[in-house]
């Protein structure tokens, strides 16, 4: 019989659903578009490109592995990846040939090579050897033979617009090399520049002395290749190789042939293990994450990403689903009232209430979670644009994130209606007419008493980030108190909405109208001003938060950077070797600190790193060493931040970017971690296991320096930029503000859901009360001065939504840079953004009161 009812109840109540529709369809699709970012970070792959046409590929261990300790005896084993290539023994493929299920093998060797025109990144030089791996043949030209002859795969010759015979240079670790192209491959890729080298010279650009990046594995049966694979890791299973046969075999007849012995390896002591990590046997689209290893990463990146963004905007959606539905059942009381003194229980009437928002949101949530997967599908086009995520890493348009979206967005719905119509079917019949009339009542003991938990909660959280040193670990929280906040000022809206009129309403009575009707309406509907004050606080809050937190770090940062160094130039980016040599030769430099930053692991922490050159530092940084001596760093030392828990003489072991594990002394603190990472490490420790060991800048500190005789210096590399201190501070606060757009771009869909709200709820409460229009026009107002008096009710609103909006936003973001910069900045909030936020909410109440006042007000009267 309720399902009936409230059938009925839809089909003559339209309008008053259809806010409720919006707020769950919107609540759909954007749980369902951030459920989509995880599910492309845990399931998708990423194609082979190089290694495409070698069935079984052995490469290095691209993770870190720990067991962590669950108590009881209970055990749980977790890896994270590294940040770059892991490598293998060369002489492990001459064992791996000689297997007898194994035709033949081919190694590869991997190392930057930047070319005129060509990429910035994913450009990289190889062996010739190599390219069997990718199936590639030659379509002009022949192989590479001597030092500066290479090919090019042909979406690279077509890039840089070079054919066999073209002359060019290149940009190398080791420094700037003159090249002529001898030949072009008929086979191109779309995510990467290949150069191929000579073999011999290729390994010795690369450094690796007895490893290899990759080694691919030809099955004698290519019907077999998992039968195969199973032998390669019975072999790797058995001990592991070594680097000690530097024995040169046969060279590859031909690229499409695969040589049966692994390529000649640089000199090595005989029988020394090579340290590092694993070998691991690949096969399928597991070669792609192997072959680019920077997708792990976005990888897990996506993981995180997208489970914050979709709890975020899950509690946002259950936030602003339940306001809607709170104001659908006020603006029911009456209606409810009489159910109930017609002998309908509470149960029934919570039945039927519970009945319509079942098909409201499971329409709303269907359609929302069929909107929510394009909605994916453009997120992970920006992260992509944004360089958060390759290109190669596609995006996974699974039935599960809709799925799990219209099944959360359903419950949501249900659950809150039902809590919404517990005091209207939870109180006598006589009382529910009586409340109906003389509305509101004061917020019930239950409702304020979660209230007070939700102030306690909020409370609690932005305490907690004052201790809080990491963005991975304060964001989130900081997001969690701002919604715990505003979930205390929507339980405990209708005493904030009386206070703030109480306040606000002085002011009004300047106005003898349309101020008077706007005071004495505010008194009397607090319930449908704190409706409206609920969700333009969490516009302010949120957008406030996620603006100026990205703000607040890169300002913090930026302030350490520019204080810390001292350096009178800075070059970059990516500089080789020889460029550093060049300018040490100017006459009055005195120090060159090469700079070159990376990641590693500290157990399954990642810890961001700068490596630099030792030697005369102070001329070029001051950390703010806070205790140690920063003189005392040296290949096995290294400096740490302050706050993440390390401290003087402690023995840190590490594991590098390529996977190779190392142990470091802590010799120094300082206190300028944002501004230059959590770690500084000597150069060479680090800039031998990176997969661009090119430095990312140069700091120079000299005597009578000037720009112009740096930039001689610099003439054979061309790409090199010299900036001074200034230049250089403004370099570094572009590079902020592109990090800050993925921010911006996450949960700014969260901000839009929220304005949509914003609008939702105000026209819904001026569609409720025509008939309170046509009364005052009926005892002689006129349309302009209820015009006026809407106006007036905006406008408190809007006052007291953005004072609170602010005082949350402030004071989380106060604790959050307590914690994240350690007391020595507070929040940075830019003058025109916080303009524009606020210009912008009070722009869109009032397009969402005057839409709405004039669809309400134009069948009335019209009086002079």
């Amino acid at each position: 019989m309720m399902l009936g009812l409230a059938l009925a109840t839809l089909r003559h109540r339209r309008a008053g659903f259809a806010g409720a529709f919006v707020a769950l369809f919107c609540a759909a699709a954007l749980v369902c578009g951030c459920g989509t970012l995880l599910v492309t970070g845990l399931f998708g792959t990423v194609r082979p490109e190089r290694w495409a046409a070698a069935p079984v590929v052995v490469s290095g261990d691209q993770e870190v592995h720990a067991t962590i300790d669950k108590g009881k005896g209970k055990t749980k084993e977790k890896a994270k990846p590294t940040a770059g290539r892991a490598w293998v023994p060369a002489a492990l493929a001459d064992r791996i040939a000689a297997l007898p299920s194994v035709r033949g093998v081919a190694t590869e060797v991997t190392f930057p090579v930047l070319l005129p025109g060509g990429p910035a990144d994913g450009s990289w030089g190889h062996g010739w050897e190599s390219a069997p791996l990718a199936g590639l043949a030659l379509a002009a030209g022949r192989a590479p033979a001597a030092d500066d002859e290479v090919v090019l795969d042909a979406a690279t010759a077509a890039r840089t617009r070079l054919a066999p015979g073209a002359t060019t240079t290149a940009r190398t670790a080791t420094g700037t090399l003159d090249l002529r192209v001898v030949g072009v491959t008929a086979q191109g890729f779309d995510s990467q520049a290949a150069v191929f080298f000579a073999p011999g010279r290729a390994r010795a650009l690369a450094g690796h002395d007895g490893l290899v990046s990759a080694i691919g594995v030809f099955p004698a049966d290519p019907a077999s290749a998992a039968a195969t694979a199973a032998d390669v890791r019975a072999l790797l299973a058995e001990g592991p190789a070594t680097a000690a046969d530097p024995a040169t075999p046969a060279a590859p007849a031909g690229p499409g042939t695969p040589t049966t012995a692994a390529a000649p390896t640089t000199a090595a002591a005989p029988s020394a293990v090579v340290a590092g990590p694993a070998a691991v046997v690949r096969t399928g689209d597991d070669r792609g994450r192997a072959e680019f290893p920077d997708a792990a990463g976005a990888g897990v990146r996506l993981v995180s990403t997208g489970a914050v963004l979709a709890a975020t905007s899950l509690l946002v959606a259950l936030l602003v689903v339940a306001g809607a539905f709170g104001l659908t059942v006020q603006q029911r009381q009456r209606e409810i009232a009489v159910l109930r003194a017609v002998a309908a229980t509470g149960r029934q009437v919570r039945k039927m209430i519970g009945g319509e928002a079942l098909l409201v949101g499971l329409t709303a949530g269907v359609l929302g979670a069929a909107a929510g997967l394009p909605l994916g599908s453009w997120l992970h086009g920006r992260f992509v644009a944004l360089d958060v995520v390759p290109a190669n890493l596609p995006v996974v348009l699974s039935p599960f994130p809709a799925l799990a979206a219209a099944a959360a967005t359903l419950l949501t719905g249900w659950g809150a209606a039902r809590v919404s119509a517990r005091r209207a079917t939870g109180i006598e019949p006589v009382e529910a007419l009586g409340e109906a009339e003389l509305r509101p009542p004061r917020p019930g003991a239950v409702r304020t008493g979660f209230g007070v938990l939700a102030t306690a909660g909020a409370v609690v959280l932005t305490a907690l980030l004052t201790v809080l040193h990491s963005d991975q670990a304060s964001t989130p929280v900081c997001y969690l108190a701002v919604l715990l906040w505003c979930t205390a000022f929507a339980l405990l809206g209708p005493l904030v909405a009386r206070a703030g009129t109480a306040v606000l309403g002085l002011p009004l009575r300047a106005s003898r109208v349309g101020g008077y009707l706007a005071v004495h309406h505010l008194r009397a509907g607090a319930h449908r001003l704190a409706s409206v004050v609920t969700p333009l606080t969490l516009l302010v809050a949120m957008a406030c938060t996620v603006l100026f937190s990205q703000t607040t770090t890169g300002h913090a940062a930026a302030a350490q950077r520019d204080r810390g160094t001292t350096a009178d130039f800075t070059v970059g980016p990516r500089v080789p070797a020889d460029a550093a040599a060049a300018l040490a030769a100017v006459p009055g430099v005195r120090t060159v600190t090469r700079v070159l930053h990376s990641q590693v692991r500290d157990g399954l922490t990642r810890r961001s790193v700068q490596a630099v050159t030792p030697g005369r530092l102070a001329d070029t940084l001051d950390l703010g060493v806070t205790a140690g001596d920063l003189d005392r760093l040296a290949d096995g030392t290294a400096a740490a931040a302050d706050g993440l828990g390390y401290r003087l003489g402690q023995r840190v072991r590490l594991t590098l970017a390529d996977g190779t594990p190392t142990e470091v002394t802590v010799v120094a603190l300082y206190a300028r971690g944002l501004g230059f990472g959590d770690l500084t490490l000597a150069h060479d420790r680090v800039a031998a296991h990176v997969d661009v060991p090119l430095d990312d800048e140069l700091l120079l500190r000299g005597d009578g320096l000037t720009r112009q005789a740096l930039a001689a210096a610099l003439h054979g590399t061309p790409g090199l930029q010299v900036l001074d201190h200034a230049s250089t501070a403004a370099a570094a606060a572009a590079g902020s503000r592109t990090g800050a757009q993925v921010g911006y771009v996450s949960l700014g869909l969260v901000v839009a859901f929220v304005a949509i709200a914003v609008l939702n709820t105000l026209a819904m409460g001026i569609a409720d009360r025509r008939r309170e229009f046509a009364a005052l026009a009926l005892i002689g107002a006129t349309r302009r001065q209820i015009r006026r008096m809407l106006g007036w009710e905006t406008a408190v609103a809007v006052v007291l939504a953005t004072a609170l909006g602010l005082a949350v936003a402030f004071t989380v973001l106060g604790t959050y840079a307590e914690g994240i910069t350690r007391g020595t900045a507070g929040p940075a909030a830019p003058l025109p953004s916080l303009a524009l936020v606020l210009s912008g909410t009070a722009a869109l109440a009032a397009l969402g009161t005057w839409l709405p006042a004039r669809t309400a007000l134009r069948g009335l009267r019209r009086r002079a």
